[in-house]
């Protein structure tokens, strides 16, 4: 069993679900504070329904990628890779909006669910369904990026689901820690380390998604001799070659390759690739220096006062 393949699926569970447990944390403890602790089974069921939500949308996913996988249909290969790449983009997409906008947003975290949990106990009757629907948006959220992160880089197995239970534990354990048995924990310090693994680990998505697209094009070229000209790039003297991405930069498969450790441990961590072609450490590199450089700029930001009983949930993406 490949441990290193759980990894990426580890650390977005586990950030994201740590995000995820703070909300749930900051809401049992303002039903308690309220003397409505009679909701929390609301909490918990807000919880299972994000979570069973969120897998049940990964399971489509990833059953449409395998139905296209083995379809005889001749454009089926080409359609999934394009699904795969459009997947990586919209995955892309949004944990780099997460990293960036939560970043900014999270010192204001605490008082925005306090506020909006204060809403729902003033609708006695639909108070309930109203922290439910809080939680279940909250997991929902965190747990549709996870899936959509690894339905793009197709991490089917068991070893990958091991990654994501894990990160839902250490999440749990983390929530416990600090809301159960009071821990302090330096929860800035811990998204801020995250927040750049997961930079490093998005931008090898972005290396992968191209990648697919690449694939794509070489098969419809391939396919339909009317499709042939797609193929903008296509040097026919080298023995490894691309369609669209361009002249190879990098060859280290005969040295470092990724499918081998310590190779594939770089990969899942980092975005490394044995081989890499000029358009892909293009994107490499403009994602990481635009949306790294937003993301060190919104961690420059500085944090509003927070007294010692807030100070967790007020930090708590930063």
């Amino acid at each position: 069993m490949n441990f290193t393949e759980a990894i990426p699926t580890f650390v977005i569970t586990l950030r994201e679900g740590v995000e995820a447990a703070l909300v749930v944390g900051i809401v049992l403890a303002c039903l308690k504070k309220a003397e409505q602790s009679n909701l929390n089974s609301w909490v918990y069921a807000g919880v299972g329904a994000g979570i069973a939500a969120s897998a049940f949308v990964g399971v489509l996913f990833n059953g449409l990628l395998a139905a296209l996988s083995t379809s005889n249909q001749p454009y089926a290969p080409v359609i999934k890779q394009l699904l795969e790449g459009v997947l990586g983009i919209v995955a892309i997409a949004m944990l780099s909006w997460m990293l960036i906008w939560m970043t900014q947003q999270a010192r204001f975290l605490k008082s925005e669910v306090e506020g909006a949990i204060t809403a729902a106990l003033k609708q006695n009757t639909n108070a309930g369904w109203g922290v439910f629907g809080l939680i279940f948006i909250a997991v929902l959220r965190e747990g549709f990026e996870t899936v959509i992160f690894v339905s793009a880089q197709f991490q089917q197995g068991l070893t990958p689901a091991l990654g994501a239970l894990g990160g839902l534990l250490g999440a749990t354990i983390i929530g416990s820690l600090i809301f159960k048995w009071g821990v302090k924990i330096d929860i800035r310090q811990f998204f801020k380390f995250m927040g750049i693994l997961l930079l490093l680990i998005v931008a090898g998505l972005a290396v992968s998604a191209l990648k697919h697209f690449d694939q794509a094009a070489a098969i419809l070229s391939q396919t339909d001799a009317q499709y042939a000209a797609i193929c903008v790039y296509f040097d026919r003297t080298a023995q490894l070659h691309s369609c669209i991405l361009g002249p190879m930069v990098w060859d280290a498969a005969a040295i470092l390759p990724d499918r081998e450790f310590p190779g594939i441990l770089l990969k899942a961590l980092f975005g490394y690739r044995d081989r890499l072609y000029l358009i892909q450490a293009i994107g490499y590199a403009i994602f990481l220096v635009t949306v790294g450089s937003l993301y060190f700029q919104k961690l420059g930001g500085k944090p509003n006062v927070a007294n010692k009983n807030t100070q967790p949930a007020r930090e708590s993406a930063s």
